[in-house]
């Protein structure tokens, strides 16, 4: 089977359209909730779905994005049952679906054995936050990825060999963090997004995404100006946070997103 990603890229690329790439944290608030959250996202449009593996000390998180993982430990969300969960997502959804993680909870349940597994259920790329090239490198174990995409992050402050090094070892797309520091909604966009992103361009083929900081509409469509897709995530993971145990907290998120989306696709 095609991976999901490689597919929805090449679709929006075609069509010369920008992608819309939502973060979430799962099992905030529960498991059955976020997925119920992704499928309302995937029907609105969004055309690639983030999942934050919950981890007890996400250091690359700020208040939000740390709290949510907080809270899905505390309902009982494991890696076993993520993945059963997305098993059953797959059985009528196929947005694709990339697990943003640390390194620690993948070790931990055996590196070879997490993609295997995750492939099996339906993931289509991973990105370990705090798992450098150079020492992925260096483990034969670490090359063991089955059909997943192994998704790269650039920062404002990587220097121009590493970029290259870091596109050359990149599939699906390259994440680029508009900012540095921890996540988190900003009133400001970074100055430099272009011009960072224009750099990345000379070394990789691949859809670049942008994300860290973006919260509002005109963020996302001005964002999307220059890059492939946009990602949004502490923005939405805010509204689970206040309304997640809300009736209608599939209503106010689709209400709170959906502008976010028709940003992204009017660029």
């Amino acid at each position: 089977m095609p991976n999901r990603l490689d597919t929805t890229f090449a679709e929006l690329r075609a069509t010369s359209r920008k992608g819309f790439i939502a973060y979430l944290t799962a099992g905030d608030p529960n498991l059955e909730r976020s997925f119920d959250v992704a499928r309302a996202l995937a029907e609105l449009g969004v055309d690639v779905i983030e999942l934050g593996v919950p981890f007890s000390d996400p250091l690359a998180d700020g208040p939000t994005n740390q709290a949510a993982a907080q809270r899905a430990l505390e309902s009982g969300t494991t890696v076993v049952k993520l993945f059963a969960a997305i098993q059953k997502f797959r059985q009528d959804c196929q947005v694709p679906l990339v697990l943003f993680t640390y390194l620690n909870p993948v070790f931990t349940y055996g590196f070879e054995r997490f993609h295997a597994d995750a492939a099996a259920a339906g993931v289509d790329g991973v990105l370990i936050l705090d798992l450098p090239p150079e020492e992925e490198a260096l483990s034969q174990e670490f090359s063991q990825r089955h059909s997943l995409r192994s998704i790269r992050l650039i920062a404002p402050t990587t220097p121009a060999a590493r970029m290259a090094q870091i596109c050359r070892q990149a599939e699906g797309f390259i994440y680029y963090v508009s900012r540095e520091g921890v996540t988190g909604e900003q009133t400001q966009l970074s100055n430099t997004i272009a011009a960072q992103v224009a750099e990345i361009r000379r070394h990789t083929t691949l859809p670049i995404a942008v994300g860290f900081g973006i919260s509002t509409p005109e963020q996302a469509a001005e964002v999307a100006k220059n890059a492939d897709a946009v990602v949004v995530g502490s923005a939405i993971v805010r509204q689970i946070g206040q309304h997640g145990n809300q009736a209608d907290l599939i209503k106010i998120l689709e209400s709170f997103t959906r502008p976010l989306v028709e940003a992204v696709k009017s660029v």
